[in-house]
């Protein structure tokens, strides 16, 4: 097969993509945005397309309000930023609308493809088991212990796309496409396609031109069908070129992020926003007219390295006492130190939220007390020393200080499934007496985001969660398991730490920030959650200090997290 180059990406899509095909989305930091608003153009309204991909947020909204898509596998509908949180357009997608969904976790969906690429029958995973997902589809039966999700196994089918959609960062003539780290998926989807890869690219150069170092992996042309170039045909995510072809990388998009959840929130807002950036005659050469020039020079890397860094010397912009947000992060950083004090972990895993703002404080305290730890994040981020001024947990600055970069594989697997010392902290949606966390379903059937690589952890690795307490959310019982609570070491509130009670097995309050003047332990818990109180020793938490405050701001001098 000799690769196809074109000049147009709707042209490609309209000549390599079938009615009624299975199309895989590549789980990379640079998802193939471009390919997917042609995807979007050439079958609107069709509802004939099965798609996989790692999660459906920002841009990749497009595939709900084009109406192209008829079944979706992913692991996560919703947005990731500013924050984490549902989106209105998947609501009632358990229905069948937008689109018919196979919810499954993020390492589950990376080993299927590795078994398709692999040419194997079946695939294990210590995933999904134990859980309410995988019930249908990809899961087959579970094995080992069905009280002890870690030590069980389930039978996963492999995922054999007809066609993998890719962005890269540059091809060479003969038609071998670059990707560079952290990967995502790696090179298993690219090998999975059955019919190979169609791929954008910021550059095409010539033969030798593709060597960028270490953390670069090539796709074969061998496995390529069809190439075009389009520049930023990643946007609004991000894209690290590591200088190959003379490709710097680009930065997320925040605002675009930001403009297009809250479009999402109304029926008309959203189709504005679809009318506006997809349903466009002129296709990607438009997007980028759209888009201007000045907006795109603002992302280049290197200009933001240096935005960043020069905001980062300025004195934290936010003043007064510490919000319910902010005091949460700083409960939960404690209790990370605490536990790792106690139990001797090296590695967390960070979930994206609170979760993740906690780790990074919690490493920085521990660092700072000759302990250190190293913070992960799923998509390959290994030993990560966040940019101070960039709240984002996948923002391509933090890659630049980590102490390695990799893949979902190696993060969800080896880092943290395959290491007995790690603790993964995470958020919750709903969580219940006993650990069960449901970030998939509420009461009534509307769906919430789903797992993302969080069931992946707390199946495998002791876990600590990080979420505020409302009644709605602390549960006596979750009506969907999306990730077991049988590892979990620990429940932080705003108003303290809960543990599990040896006898009962149930959560109880450890330690106790008083949240407002004249409040009780046993009114709080009360009034706060559905959990019953518990006796036992509970300690006082000291009240978040100005040396933690500050921290914390520097961190997140914009408030995103407040």
């Amino acid at each position: 097969m000799t690769p196809a180059f074109y000049d147009d990406v709707d042209h490609l899509v309209a000549d390599v993509v079938r009615p009624g095909s299975q199309v895989h989305l590549a789980i990379t930091p640079s998802r193939p945005n471009a390919l997917i608003y042609a995807l979007c153009r050439r079958f609107e309204g069709e509802a004939s397309l099965t798609l996989s991909v790692g999660s459906v947020h920002s841009s990749a909204h497009a595939i709900a309000l084009s109406g192209a898509a008829r079944r979706v596998v992913t692991g996560f509908l919703g947005d990731t930023y500013p924050a984490p949180r549902p989106s209105r357009l998947y609501r009632d997608v358990l229905s069948g609308k937008p689109f018919e969904v196979e919810p499954c976790s993020l390492l589950s969906l990376v080993q299927r493809l590795r078994a398709a690429a692999l040419g194997l029958p079946w695939t294990t995973t210590t995933s999904l088991a134990g859980s309410d997902l995988g019930r249908e589809g990809a899961a087959v039966r579970a094995t080992g212990d069905p009280d002890e999700p870690s030590k069980s196994l389930l039978l996963l089918r492999p995922l054999r796309p007809e066609l993998t959609l890719v962005h890269g960062v540059c091809a060479d003539r003969a038609g071998n496409v670059a990707l560079t780290a952290p990967y995502g998926e790696g090179l298993w989807g690219a090998l999975a396609a059955r019919d190979g890869v169609a791929a954008t690219v910021e550059r095409v150069v010539d033969a030798g031109q593709l060597r960028g170092g270490p953390g670069t992996v090539v796709i074969p042309a061998t496995r390529v069908r069809a190439i075009c170039v389009a520049p930023f045909g990643a946007h609004p995510q991000s894209l690290r070129g590591n200088g190959i072809g003379g490709v710097t990388g680009y930065l997320d998009d925040y605002g675009f992020l930001a403009d297009t959840a809250s479009a999402m929130g109304s029926e008309t807002e959203a189709e504005l926003w679809y009318e506006r950036w997809v349903r466009l005659a002129g296709g990607h050469a438009e997007y980028l007219k759209l888009l201007g020039l000045d907006r795109l020079r603002r992302l280049d890397l290197d200009r933001a390295r240096r935005r960043v860094t020069v905001s980062a010397l300025d004195p934290v912009g936010l003043d007064g006492p510490a919000t319910r947000p902010e005091t949460l992060t700083v409960l939960a950083a404690r209790a990370i130190v605490r536990l790792v004090r106690e139990r001797g972990y090296t590695t967390l895993l960070a979930g994206i939220g609170n979760a993740h703002l906690a780790s990074w404080l919690a490493a920085e305290w521990l660092a700072a007390a000759g302990n250190p730890v190293r913070v992960c994040a799923e998509l390959g981020f290994l030993g990560m020393r966040p940019k101070a001024g960039d709240v984002y947990l996948f923002s391509q600055l933090h890659a630049d200080d980590c102490e390695a970069l990799a893949g979902v594989e190696e993060t969800l697997g080896g880092m943290i499934a395959g290491n007995p010392r790690a603790l993964g902290v995470l958020g919750i949606g709903q969580v219940d007496a006993r650990g069960n966390v449901n970030t998939s379903v509420l009461p009534g059937g509307r769906w919430m985001t789903g797992s993302g690589g969080a069931n992946d952890v707390a199946s495998s690795t002791d876990c600590l969660l990080v979420g505020t307490a409302t009644r709605e959310r602390y549960v006596a019982q979750v009506g969907f398991v999306t990730s077991p609570g049988t590892r979990v070491r620990a429940v932080v509130s705003q108003f303290g730490r809960f543990v599990r009670d040896r006898q009962s097995g149930l959560f109880r309050l450890a330690s106790w920030l008083r949240p407002e003047p004249g409040a009780l332990v046993g009114e709080t818990i009360r009034s706060c959650t559905q959990w019953p109180f518990l006796p036992g020793e509970i300690a006082p938490e000291e009240p978040v200090g100005e040396t933690e405050l500050t921290a914390l701001r520097r961190l997140d001098p914009q408030g995103i997290y407040r």
